[in-house]
């Protein structure tokens, strides 16, 4: 801890953001956290029948909003190429690195400035 800079310390923040109807119930949301200078998006998900009615790109623009608040200089996040690589690029994420075969699929990292 000797070496850690001290302007990095104690950045990090859990990020927890959920998708309810008016029941309480959850039907998506997004997980991740804010470490050093940048957001690192774990999970997001919007349940299958709520699915493009611009759910996704709240959680994101919701994200992006709390990322800017707390002074980050990106977001980055992964996915498969069976998942959501289109959605992410529309949201204006563009890739960073690639793992061919990965488990057959291939495995995308991707970052958006903020």
């Amino acid at each position: 801890m000797k070496h850690f800079p001290d302007e990095l310390n104690g950045r990090y923040q859990a990020v927890q953001l959920f998708l309810k109807d008016d029941d309480g119930r959850t039907y998506g949301g997004l997980i991740g956290e804010i470490c050093w200078n940048w957001m690192q998006i774990e999970f997001v998900y919007v349940a299958e029948e709520q699915r493009r009615m611009g759910y996704g790109k709240s959680l994101l623009i919701e994200a992006a909003r709390i990322a800017n608040e707390n002074k980050c200089d990106f977001i980055k996040l992964d996915t498969l190429s069976f998942q959501a690589l289109d959605f992410y690029k529309k949201q204006g994420f563009h890739v960073f690195g690639e793992i061919p075969n990965a488990g057959g699929y291939t495995h995308y990292y991707l970052k958006k400035d903020i």
